[in-house]
């Protein structure tokens, strides 16, 4: 299975789904990762102000630091190359590199409905 790493700007927590309002794409990743997690998935996140030693000692991140800076983050590594920059994967996105369904797929909720061909109740 493949190894995927996130790697997040600098937020007040680790999953950055803390304070007085919530960014609800932090609150989707943090959803999907822990239930990618939970099918056995290898997903990490590592948070530049929480694991700042793993910016510095992955050499493809450094490199992204030192060219672009912070506003590349979040950056997402599948086996070790870059996939994403600049924002978090999409479930779909997610879905493809693994080649396994994710729960809450847009794709699974546009495949029909309770009622039929006559459309939804």
């Amino acid at each position: 299975m493949k190894k995927i790493e996130i790697f997040d700007p600098a937020m007040c927590c680790s999953t950055g789904v803390c304070g007085p309002s919530i960014d609800p794409e932090l609150m989707r990743i943090a959803t999907v990762i822990n239930s990618l997690k939970e099918k056995g998935v290898i997903i990490q996140r590592h948070g530049l102000s929480t694991d700042p030693q793993e910016f510095i000692s992955n050499q493809v991140i450094n490199d992204i630091l030192q060219k672009d800076g912070a506003d590349a983050l979040p950056v997402t590594l599948v086996d070790g190359l870059v996939s994403k920059t600049k924002g978090y994967p999409t479930n779909e996105e997610l879905s493809k590199w693994l080649e396994i369904e994710i729960d809450g797929d847009p794709k699974k909720k546009s495949e029909g409905c309770c009622c039929g061909s006559e459309g939804c109740c």
